[in-house]
């Protein structure tokens, strides 16, 4: 059993392990039920819905290395609220981050919070954003707002750990290079599977 806080637990076998990439995970998480998503909100939108049609999870856990203006690296992070940081239609008239028409609030809030861990609100974009300037959210990455979505709609509990490898600044793609086969560890210790 992974204990998620005072309230919820769920059993390793019903757990589906979410990822962007197999080095987020290394050998820690070999065997689970895991997916490998690809970058990018498409490729995670698409990747994690064949996996739920395959297998429908208790609880989907998506783990992955964020950057973060806000956290120091190597912190996790566990984000409950996501935006998606890309949408930007004010021309129309609908307010940052909105996706017109689609009954979602500009800030998508769905998600568990983890016990002993600090809370974020993740931006989600289809960019390695390398120059963090806003303060709707401070964790930023390339496919949580496309996983919270989707497990919102299908109503499975969602759980989303940011390992921070980065400072989504200047030196962002070298400090992700650095410490993204960290983040693995990291969550094995946290989840109690090491």
């Amino acid at each position: 059993m992974i204990k998620i806080n005072q309230t919820e637990s769920f059993a390793v076998e019903d757990i589906l392990f979410c990822f962007a990439l197999e080095s987020e995970a290394a050998e820690v998480f070999k065997e689970n039920n895991v997916v490998f998503t690809g970058i990018g909100k498409v490729n995670a939108a698409y990747e994690l819905s064949k996996a739920i049609q395959n297998k429908r999870p208790s609880i989907i856990i998506n783990l992955g290395s964020a950057g973060s203006s806000s956290f120091q690296k190597g912190e996790v992070i566990c984000c409950t609220k996501f935006v998606q940081r890309d949408m930007d239609v004010r021309g129309l008239g609908f307010a940052l981050y909105e996706t017109p028409l689609s009954g979602l609030p500009p800030v998508l809030e769905y998600g568990l919070l983890m016990d002993n861990l600090q809370e974020g609100i993740c931006g989600t974009g289809d960019n390695f954003e390398m120059e963090h300037s806003s303060d709707a959210y401070n964790v930023v990455d390339m496919e949580a707002y496309a996983l919270a979505m989707i497990a919102m709609k299908e109503d499975i509990p969602f759980l989303c750990l940011k390992y921070i490898s980065d400072g989504a600044d200047d030196n962002a793609a070298e400090d992700w290079t650095i410490q993204v086969h960290k983040a693995a560890i990291a969550y094995g210790k946290i989840l109690g599977l090491i």
